[in-house]
């Protein structure tokens, strides 16, 4: 089984927010980390640079894809792999295309449109399948892998109906789970990892701080869950540890919601 310091691991959405929590909590395990990003060039490289320079024996490499477009995220999963001189191994998937946490302003039923659903599909479940097709003859020849799909209490406890962005949140995790039944046998795991709103981020950034503090009173823990606290638990579930679980959703927000 490979530790987490001989993976190669590709993060979409890496470099801000949850993205870039879970590519420095690789970084710091020695991982080889792949910050892809669509927009935000110099975040992106200064993170990649910053994780080469963590004292682990880590490296990274800033790449730029529209996760919705499967030649360039093919090209992203060769250039990895020609850079580090092994296969991507590992894929997380977090990015979220062109959405904000803002309960104050969000499409209602009475107005959404379906072109709202379909931004967030594709975001969620069109990227996520170009992903893992594009690393899986890598896993293959690994003859293993790890994939793991960022997801959202909210579909258990849609508090704030975000139509959009849970239905999308949703429809991934059937994906997940069909995944992990058809490549169990290949000795790939598909998981999902769903926090909550995260305290905070670019996407949370626009929630109240109302929000926050009615979220932190209604969680055991008596906290609004961190990214930090979030990334910990996606290097779990890419760790040999985690071997024998796929298929499964594992919420991560304090105990805010029990399943």
């Amino acid at each position: 089984m490979l530790s987490l310091e001989e993976q190669v691991v590709l993060i979409s959405g890496a470099s801000r927010g949850l993205g870039a929590a879970i590519a420095r909590a690789f970084g710091r395990e020695g991982s080889r980390v792949v910050v892809n990003y669509h927009q935000s060039d110099t975040a992106a490289q200064e993170l990649a640079t910053a994780i080469a320079d963590m004292d682990g024996s880590g490296d990274a490499l800033s790449y730029q894809a529209d996760i919705r477009d499967p030649d360039a995220v093919a090209e992203m999963v060769d250039a990895a792999a020609e850079y580090f001189g092994d296969p991507v191994t590992t894929v997380v998937h977090n990015a979220l295309v062109d959405f904000r946490f803002d309960p104050a302003d969000r499409p209602e039923a009475d107005a959404i449109d379906w072109s709202d659903y379909q931004a967030q599909i594709d975001g969620s479940v069109r990227g996520a399948l170009h992903l893992l097709q594009a690393a899986l003859p890598g896993m293959e020849t690994a003859e293993e892998g790890r994939f793991v799909a960022i997801g959202s209490n909210l579909v258990q406890d849609p508090v704030v109906p975000y139509h959009d962005y849970t239905t999308s949140k949703a429809a991934l995790l059937g994906s997940v789970r069909n995944m992990a039944s058809e490549l169990g046998g290949k000795n790939i795991t598909v998981n999902m990892v769903s926090g909550g709103l995260l305290d905070t981020t670019d996407a949370s950034a626009a929630t109240p701080d109302e929000v926050f503090d009615l979220i932190a009173q209604n969680t055991p823990r008596g906290q609004v869950t961190t990214p930090e606290e979030v990334a910990d638990a996606v290097l779990m579930m890419a760790s040999p540890r985690s071997r024998a679980i796929t298929g499964q959703n594992l919420i991560v927000d304090g105990g805010l919601v029990m399943r």
